[in-house]
């Protein structure tokens, strides 16, 4: 408790955000504060003293010295109020030990303010730990993230990028929050120095990582975070035709919340107060003394003159006054203006000379970023084929910064562990998107410069075009073709997305995927393995045609090496378990994450999902489970089982379950698979599918479950795939209680 308190204390004195402007003032005749804490309206203690009920403010002074302020009648704890719309409160750490069976679920729910996503973070903390936070902003999100160390040695005293500690944001708009801790190997492997999995949202800044919270941080369980609150659920516009009910008193100003509905008030410049009881003139005269002569208060501004016999505007920051010269003062009055325009000339010579100063050293820092980001080499390999290929443009940090209206909020087009992707629009119109990376790595720079030479080569009609990058920043940006109808994730999992995909289409989909991963293996001029399949970086544009993307995770292999020894790399739920536990990637691994692709189409569910039994949270298990107990039927979506031709996808689903093999080397290569893939569009282009024919369910599933067997070459209850998963494969998703 002592580390929350100093925390609070500096926050309390550092931040701006709760630095009010205006008097924190309460409704005449009611509390104005509880404790230390001030309560200003529309908060208050009691009827009549708040706007509604959603601002009442409860003061506990039982058995507390100082008495302490509670949000309405829950036991939610408030450190702060601000006029400014944000409120802080009180938060809890969750923990799970592994060494004691400890265990602390932390989660919040609020019914009307939203949890702020500019001011606070969700921090994970622990060297075998996945944590996910869950809950509802409307409709609901998931987000989370991964630490990892092996020795506390790896770990980096106030860094939070994954190594002990991981950090990410909240959702705009979140009212609601459950915090979910796992591991991989319940702590077995660290538990002499990291016992227990953290997590929590808190204020960002207010937590400073150190090796020494690995031990054990339930002791500072308490973090301040920070909420958003605002008036009713109406804008401004709407809330000035209500008059009675409109929140904003004299001389105030009307502004929309920013994080969900509702509106905030401020006072009018010239005026201080509380805006919801009305705001007063400020006495410039007095409080500022802004004239060298006479100085006279107006409404929400002032006035200044000066005596007869002097000239000029009054003000200390304009002209003054100055006294008319008479003809025996103006000799020494020339004397004072050529000496003022003197040192005007030398002022505006000096800034002269600083700001050509400080635009050489932006020119020279961009240059020594070009230089350190590899530009020259760069250059040298894209000249070799100049002309041969479709140019790749070297774009300036200028040009970007215009294209993205100076990376504004607005242009994001979605963020993960690699960076930020931007929606860019060039001089010629043309829309790009740009991915802004968050970290470099100086000794992987040659690497980067391989794999931006290499992608700009590839002309494949189902991989996003690289059409240029940037490398006059600290990190470099590359900029990619815009591909317009969003992932395939969303239209496999989004419900109020307005496509609905057949299987065919499906198919052609997982088809023209499976021939760019094909392409990269095995036509490119030095093979790539793209480390990071899944259905969110497979992109689909107007015709739905597939693009494969996002390539900071990927790899160039050696045309005399079959694989490649890297740090473990991917997303939980595609990533190969044989690369999990050897760190040796090759082009299998590839396959075994496009099998999981193949199951979430031919399933339509999420890859991990919370909601199901405890057994089947991860869909590799669910559908080696379904193959393994000849119930296969049971998990395939809808519009599978809807189609005539039941053989069909009863070979993709063969197929996917070769693709999910647990070793390598029983898994067919990603140019058989897309050959297979190919080989059944064309025969379902011979016979069309009809939708909505009923056949007899008896007779579909002796038929799947004999494919099965020639697919295992034995009985489908006795599957080797999914006994030597369970076996082998210690990607524990459901550890913890």
């Amino acid at each position: 408790m002592d580390y929350f308190w100093r925390v609070l204390k500096l926050s309390l004195t550092v931040g701006l955000m709760f630095v009010a402007a205006t008097a924190q003032e309460a409704k005449p005749g009611c509390q104005e504060s509880c404790g230390n804490i001030s309560i200003p309206y529309p908060f208050g203690t009691s009827p009549g003293c708040y706007i509604d009920e959603k601002f009442l403010i409860t003061c506990n002074t039982t058995n507390d010295s100082p008495p302490q302020a509670f949000l309405t009648t829950s036991n939610i704890q408030v450190l702060q109020i601000s006029l400014q719309g944000q409120l802080r409160i009180s938060g809890s750490a969750g923990y799970d030990c592994y060494d004691s069976n400890d265990y602390l679920n932390s989660w919040l729910r609020l019914s009307k303010f939203t949890i702020s996503t500019t001011q606070n973070k969700f921090t994970a903390v622990g060297c075998d730990t996945y944590a996910v936070v869950e809950g509802s902003r409307g409709r609901n999100y998931t987000t989370g993230c991964l630490s990892l160390c092996g020795r506390i040695d790896d770990v980096i005293n106030g860094s939070c990028s994954g190594i002990g500690c991981c950090q990410t944001s909240i959702p705009r708009g979140v009212r609601a929050y459950n915090i979910t801790l796992r591991s991989y190997d319940r702590h077995k492997q660290v538990l002499g120095f990291n016992p227990c999995s953290y997590g929590f949202v808190a204020e960002d800044g207010v937590f400073n990582f150190s090796s020494l919270d690995l031990l054990d941080l339930r002791g500072r369980h308490q973090f301040p975070l920070v909420l958003d609150w605002a008036i009713g659920n109406k804008t401004c516009h709407e809330a000035e035709m209500d008059a009675a009910n409109y929140a904003c008193k004299e001389n105030t100003q009307c502004h929309d919340s920013t994080s969900g509905p509702g509106y905030g008030c401020s006072c009018s410049d010239g005026y201080r107060g509380n805006p919801y009881l009305g705001c007063q003139d400020v006495d410039e005269c007095l409080t500022l003394s802004p004239c060298n002569g006479t100085c006279q208060n107006l409404p929400g501004t002032f006035n200044c003159s000066c005596p007869k016999g002097y000239e000029g505007d009054g003000r200390k920051n304009g002209t003054g006054c100055t006294l008319v010269a008479s003809q025996s003062q103006r000799f020494p009055l020339i004397i004072i203006l050529g000496t003022s325009i003197t040192l005007l000339v030398i002022l505006l010579t000096s800034s002269w000379i600083y700001l050509g100063l400080r635009e050489r050293k932006m020119i020279k820092r961009k240059e020594k970023f070009f230089q350190q980001n590899g530009g020259l080499m760069l250059q040298q390999l894209l000249s070799k084929y100049e002309g041969c290929t479709e140019a790749t443009k070297i774009f300036t940090a200028k040009d970007l910064e215009k294209a993205t209206d100076n990376y504004h909020e607005s242009r994001i087009l979605g963020q993960g562990g690699q960076g930020t992707v931007y929606k860019g629009i060039l001089p010629d119109n043309r829309v790009v998107a740009i991915k802004k990376s968050k970290v470099t790595d100086q000794s992987q720079i040659e690497q980067f410069v391989n794999e931006v030479h290499i992608l700009s080569q590839i002309n494949h009609r189902n991989v996003v075009k690289l059409l240029g990058c940037c490398l006059e920043t600290e990190v470099p940006l590359l900029v990619y073709e815009f591909v317009t109808n969003g992932t395939l994730s969303s239209h496999i999992h989004d419900t109020k997305c307005t496509s609905s995909l057949s299987w065919e289409t499906c198919l052609r989909i997982a088809s023209e995927t499976a021939g760019a991963l094909s392409y990269l293996h095995s036509s490119a001029s030095t093979p790539i393995i793209h480390r990071d399949v899944k259905s969110t970086n497979v992109l689909l544009d107007d015709n739905f045609t597939a693009k494969v993307s996002d390539f900071g995770a990927s790899r160039l292999v050696p045309l005399d090496q079959t694989q490649v020894a890297t740090l473990v790399q991917g997303t939980f739920g595609y990533l190969d378990p044989e690369y999990f536990h050897s760190g040796q990637l090759t082009d299998k691994s590839d396959v075994y994450s496009f099998g999981v692709l193949l199951a979430e189409l031919l399933t339509g569910k999420k890859v991990i999902c919370f909601d199901r039994p405890e057994k089947e949270r991860h869909l590799v298990r669910l559908f080696h489970s379904a193959v393994k107990e000849d119930r296969l039927l049971e998990v395939l979506d809808n519009k599978v089982l809807n189609e005539e031709h039941v053989q069909y996808f009863m070979e993709v689903a063969m197929l996917a379950t070769r693709c999910l093999k647990v070793k390598g080397q029983e898994r067919p290569t990603m140019k058989e698979v897309a050959m297979e893939l190919e080989r059944v569009l064309k025969l379902i282009e011979k016979q069309p599918w009809v939708e909505g024919h009923d056949w007899n369910l008896e007779e579909t599933e002796s038929l799947l479950n004999e494919s099965l067997k020639a697919a295992y070459g034995c009985d489908s209850s006795n599957t080797t795939g999914y006994d030597s998963l369970k076996s082998e494969v210690k990607l524990n998703i459901d550890s913890g209680r």
